[in-house]
């Protein structure tokens, strides 16, 4: 989408130093990605206590074994 921004051309240039873009675009493109990656990890981040997940992996990979199991003498016969 083309679009018309008044950003600081000091800010630009920084932008593009620390990105390591040459094309301002690209450089804004991977600034504003990077930022909504980090603003997504804090929100996860800010879930840390709230959620309670009982899971009990060891019973799951058993229950995986002898579904595997049973499938395999299903079609031997």
């Amino acid at each position: 989408m083309r679009t018309t921004l008044n950003i600081p051309d000091d800010l630009i240039r920084e932008v593009q130093k620390i990105s390591g873009e040459k094309s301002k675009t690209k450089a804004i493109v991977k600034t504003m990605n990077e930022y909504i990656k980090q603003k997504k990890i804090a929100e996860l981040i800010a879930l840390k206590g709230k959620i309670n997940i009982d899971y009990d992996w060891e019973m799951e990979e058993k229950s995986e074994i002898n579904l595997q199991s049973a499938r395999g003498k299903f079609f031997e016969k």
